[in-house]
């Protein structure tokens, strides 16, 4: 439903229709707007990546940042951690099914961004 602003004699505007808060659009970008996030995510499209070789594949974020962006999404059910060995401890990451579905609104937003320049 649209929102609509009118104005009452008095001049004062009120909106109807208005945003409940949370609306779906913020609720989407609490999952998938955070820094490093998509990245994450659109890194883990293709197969289950190791910890420090998806650190490698960000570039310029922090060994820290990575392993909390990656705890969000894996509490969001969105990534699947892995211990594929105790001594030393290693780990993979990939995505769940439900994780896959944003790999659409990634994309387009990375051809948008690269469409317009960004």
């Amino acid at each position: 439903m649209e929102s609509v602003v009118k104005t009452d004699s008095r001049g004062r505007k009120k909106v109807l229709n208005a945003c409940s808060e949370p609306c779906a659009i913020e609720k989407g970008m609490r999952l998938i707007g955070g820094k490093w996030k998509g990245s994450i995510i659109y890194h883990l499209k293709d197969k289950p990546v190791r910890f420090n070789d998806l650190t490698r594949m960000l570039g310029g974020a922090s060994k820290k940042m990575v392993d909390q962006r990656l705890k969000e999404l894996e509490s969001e059910g969105m990534v699947l951690r892995r211990v594929i060995s105790d001594r030393p401890v290693a780990v993979t990451y990939e995505l769940t099914d439900f994780g896959k579905t944003a790999l659409n609104i990634l994309d387009n937003l990375r051809v948008w961004s690269e469409s317009h320049q960004i």
